[in-house]
């Protein structure tokens, strides 16, 4: 879960080390956003196409629409819940989201 300081102890995802989320921000640097939710919000649609990037990619960028930091921060975790993702990071418009898979696309150190 996001915290809303920056700096806060529980600010990373609970499953993840600091290590992790470190590895994984590097890793989603040069990706680009695949998956857009738009001024509707989270549909079942957005839903639907987030989990098929995180099965295919593991690491996904999502561009969010133009809100306040925290509502940009609860629309990044409810869509994260919906597909048992871990909110990675979030900056201006841009959110982060990772789940692993049995095939382990992605090494965590």
């Amino acid at each position: 879960m996001l915290c809303p300081g920056k700096g806060c102890p529980c600010e990373n995802p609970v499953d993840l080390s600091g290590k992790q989320i470190k590895h994984l921000r590097a890793l989603a640097h040069h990706l680009k956003p695949v998956v857009t939710i738009g001024v509707s919000g989270v549909t079942p649609a957005v839903a639907s196409e987030l989990e098929y990037a995180l099965i295919s990619h593991e690491l996904v960028k999502i561009r969010l629409p133009s809100l306040p930091k925290n509502q940009k921060r609860a629309l990044l975790e409810r869509v994260c819940s919906m597909t048992d993702s871990d909110p990675v990071q979030l900056i201006g418009r841009i959110g982060v989201a990772f789940r692993g898979s049995p095939a382990r696309l992605i090494k965590l150190p």
